[in-house]
């Protein structure tokens, strides 16, 4: 099994930065995409922002410019940059791996408040 262990959420104004980690422990496979997602109060699960091992990266639009994702495979770890922060990313954001065929692991989540 894998597990994933995410930290760095927290509460910041409106224009601010905040940096998620997620450490990834377990049977984890040297090919695997990592990504994180986020879900509003009333709303569904939505991706934010993908990376492959190689590197390649996906983004949500609405984050685009403003959100960087990056990994460190010798750590199985992925982070999220987070700058220029709006009332509007305020949401539980989710570490997620996929490997395999249907392999797919969740974090436990981590508060993000962005306040006007």
């Amino acid at each position: 099994q894998v597990q994933l262990v995410e930290s760095g959420g927290g509460l910041v104004q409106a224009g601010g930065s905040l940096r998620l980690s997620c450490a990834a422990s377990g049977m984890i496979f040297s090919t695997n995409v990592m990504g994180w997602y986020r879900q509003a109060p009333g709303k569904q699960r939505e991706l934010v922002a993908t990376i492959t091992t190689r590197g390649t990266t996906n983004y949500v639009d609405s984050v685009k410019e403003r959100f960087t994702i990056s990994r460190q495979n010798a750590k199985n770890t992925v982070f999220l940059q987070m700058d220029n922060l709006k009332p509007e990313d305020t949401a539980v954001y989710y570490c997620n791996l996929m490997q395999g065929i249907s392999g797919s692991y969740w974090g436990q989540g981590t508060q993000v408040t962005v306040s006007s």
